[in-house]
């Protein structure tokens, strides 16, 4: 990246990126790919963690050495996740790979003056763009360590950004700011946590990620029951962490081996119904069902939340295919 200041390069990475982005099937609402190409996102990963044989390699903004330097500000606008924070070789927090971003916020179907709850603050690269389409007032962002949101919360200003900033459990989402139009997550879940949908005004929709795929829920009407299917993309976060038990602890790891064939164990699209099915799903029996229907794909899956209980299915809710979510 030689030529031009600083500021001109990140701009010309950002132009990229959009471009990849949205060659690739993303950001098809024009304000979106502003949001995209005008957000700074190196602002927001002043250090990162790039993975190296045996550990994690750290680069800076303000590494003294100019190769280097520039090496940062290309991975900041590289598509791909970013890892922010890193303890004792565990990733506790990144900034997601920003095409995998777009088609959440697109899944998340905003319109002008929709309230959104963002759970899993991260970087704040994410309530960046949520606040640049729909405001800053419009925006609740929530984590669990005091460290991410005070972070987030200078990174966001330095940007220009002022959503409201929660440090607390997810799970539980911020009643004092509800109800909300959208809840999106940027963590893994294991169930949906009841709170969110008592959060929730009349269709609202809900993103986020669960057993290695996204779930795109529509709230019915009173907050009671939630329904959706999955986006085809394959999607995989940090865990959600919190007291609450529906929080649990994103998706299980899928098996490796019960006997199955190699060409399923290898197979995405089984090892995301695995995840979906644990608890309820003997990998047999998901084995068969993936042979049945022809090895279903993540958007031919849903979910229904109804209360306490929750449950996945195969293209109907009703169908002949479904399953408690444990």
């Amino acid at each position: 990246m030689s030529g031009g200041t600083d500021a001109d390069r990140a701009a010309a990475a950002r132009a990229r990126l959009v471009r990849s982005i949205t060659r690739g099937g993303g950001l098809a609402d024009p304000r979106w790919r502003a949001a995209f190409a005008q957000v700074p996102r190196h602002l927001f990963v002043p250090y990162y963690y790039e993975s190296v044989p045996g550990g994690y390699e750290r680069l800076t903004a303000d590494d003294p050495a100019p190769l280097r330097r520039a090496r940062w500000l290309r991975g900041a606008y590289r598509d791909v996740p970013l890892a922010t924070r890193v303890r004792d070789a565990e990733l506790l927090s990144s900034s997601s790979q920003p095409s995998l971003m777009a088609r959440m916020l697109d899944a998340l179907a905003v319109t002008d003056g929709s309230r959104v709850l963002e759970i899993g603050t991260g970087s704040g690269y994410n309530a960046a763009l949520l606040c640049h389409r729909l405001g800053d007032r419009a925006v609740t962002t929530i984590d669990l360590e005091p460290e991410i949101t005070a972070t987030a919360r200078t990174q966001l200003a330095a940007a220009g950004y002022r959503p409201e900033i929660v440090t607390g459990d997810g799970a539980r989402g911020c009643p004092r700011r509800a109800p909300f139009d959208r809840i999106i997550a940027t963590c893994a879940l294991a169930s949906v946590p009841v709170a969110w949908t008592g959060q929730c005004a009349d269709g609202a929709v809900i993103v986020a990620p669960l057993a290695t795929g996204v779930l795109a829920l529509t709230v019915a009407p009173g907050g009671g029951r939630a329904e959706g299917r999955f986006l085809a993309t394959p999607a995989f976060f940090v865990p959600l962490r919190g007291t609450d038990p529906a929080a649990g602890e994103g998706a299980p790891a899928a098996g490796t081996g019960h006997g199955l064939p190699p060409e399923a164990l290898s197979d995405d699209r089984f090892q995301f119904l695995l995840a979906l099915g644990a608890g309820s799903l003997l990998p047999q029996e998901a084995y068969a069902l993936w042979r049945r229907e022809h090895r279903p794909g993540r958007e031919r899956y849903g979910l229904t939340v109804e209360g306490h209980r929750q449950w996945a299915w195969l293209d109907a809710p009703a169908g002949p295919y479904a399953w408690e979510l444990r």
